[in-house]
């Protein structure tokens, strides 16, 4: 991912504030034996350094983390085109670009096939997206998740590494991106508003 200066985080409180909202992402290990990368969507927890998840016994990314641990978990969102009119400073002078931001963690995994091990990921994983509770027991020897921690495997994720990018002009003159942030509102589609929010608060940073 190809970061400027200008669309970098402006630090780990930017974008660890972004994902204490999002926890959805995109797992990639390289594949075997010459083959393409393994791409997994999965749900997730960041806990400090740490990623943990869950995934099916038969998934096929196993393979890949058997012959090199190495991973990627990558995060976008708030995300829109921006045509090129709303860029230009005279007629058919604009360039068009999209507004992003992405976060790409860099991982070592550590499959984790212990029951106690799988039943203490799925309890941190429940907590995190089931606060409110009502689900039932987690553990190795009791309750009704018991007979299903066979079918899958943990994973643990030491996070060794951060790309971060925030793409939302931040390098562009102010009436720029002031004409671009009153298309976003008036545009309002799936994306705008987020990134528009990034953009005004980049803006109020500067």
């Amino acid at each position: 991912m190809l970061i400027h200066p200008w669309d970098a985080a402006l630090d780990a409180d930017e974008w660890r504030s972004w994902l204490r909202t999002r926890d959805f992402g995109l797992l990639t290990a390289n594949g075997v034996r010459g083959g393409p990368p393994v791409v997994v969507p999965t749900h997730f927890l960041l806990d400090g350094e740490e990623i943990v998840l869950h995934l099916a016994r038969p998934n096929p990314i196993w393979a890949a983390l058997e012959a090199n641990p190495a991973v990627v978990m990558s995060v976008h969102d708030d995300y829109a085109f921006i045509p090129s009119t709303w860029r230009a400073d005279s007629p058919g002078t604009g360039v068009p670009t999209s507004y992003y931001a992405s976060v790409q963690l860099t991982c070592t995994a550590r499959i984790v096939d212990d029951k106690e091990g799988k039943a203490d990921i799925l309890r941190r994983q429940l907590a995190h997206h089931e606060p409110d509770g009502g689900y039932g027991v987690v553990a190795a020897d009791e309750g009704p998740y018991r007979k299903m921690l066979s079918a899958i495997r943990g994973l643990r994720l030491e996070v060794t590494g951060v790309r971060a990018k925030f793409k939302y002009d931040s390098h562009k003159p102010v009436e720029l991106r002031e004409r671009v942030s009153a298309g976003l509102a008036e545009r309002d589609l799936p994306g705008d508003a987020g990134a528009r929010a990034h953009q005004l608060r980049r803006m109020g940073t500067q």
